[in-house]
């Protein structure tokens, strides 16, 4: 009944987030269904350490380049913040040890407001302490972009980004929960995305990766 009332809740706030709003949030990718699928068929365990959020999650072997066997990617190219609320319980119903959540770039080039992307943060919060109060979570800050490779909307955002992770540094003292603060690692010296991470000026290469893993690593978040 619980996961009803929330399932519920949840659409109903994404059709009046719709119905009054020149943005949509009831967007989901093509892939989204499928993707669901398959994480609702594997097998939870409370020692599983979650990477959530969207294609730039999905975009590496997380358990290879961690070498950690517990490591699970639940990554959906494309996804934005409602998404993930509303696959949040496959997430919870594990009771997962970690949960390291990247998301917003592609709520901010679907012109999203920058108060909803973090309101959608706080809601994800809440809903892993009441669903899985043991897991410990981990809200990573969004990476910067380079317009130098091709013109896409999400490229020349970059003031919406730093809003968005600005408040979600205030957000994470309200809730006492982690953050790890990816964006300045990622900077080259014109404060975009560094071309020896990325491949297209958004996603990450091997490079960019090995990058996220080193914090990660040397930060001792995954201990």
């Amino acid at each position: 009944m619980k996961f009803f009332l929330v399932t519920l809740f949840a659409l109903i706030n994404s059709v009046l987030f719709a119905q009054n709003s020149s943005w949509d949030s009831t967007y989901r990718p093509g892939s989204y269904s499928v993707r669901v699928g398959h994480f609702n068929s594997y097998p939870n365990h409370k020692k599983d350490i979650i990477f959530l959020g969207n294609s730039i999650s999905l975009g590496t072997e997380w358990q290879e380049l961690l070498q950690h066997k517990r490591v699970r990617n639940r990554g959906i190219s494309g996804d934005i913040s409602f998404g993930v609320i509303e696959r949040l319980r496959e997430i919870t119903e594990g009771n997962p040890r970690k949960v390291f959540i990247l998301i917003g770039i592609n709520d901010i080039a679907r012109g999203i407001p920058d108060d909803i992307i973090v309101d959608n943060y706080r809601r994800i919060i809440r809903q892993i302490k009441i669903e899985s109060p043991r897991t410990e979570i981990f809200f990573q800050t969004i990476l910067p972009v380079n317009n130098e490779f091709k013109d896409r909307h999400q490229f020349n955002k970059d003031d919406h980004i730093h809003t968005v992770n600005s408040l979600l540094k205030q957000l994470v003292l309200i809730e006492n929960i982690h953050l790890i603060d990816l964006h300045p690692h990622f900077l080259n010296k014109e404060n975009k995305l560094d071309k020896k991470y990325t491949y297209d000026g958004l996603h990450l290469n091997a490079d960019g990766y090995k990058k996220w893993a080193s914090i990660l690593i040397n930060g001792k978040y995954l201990k």
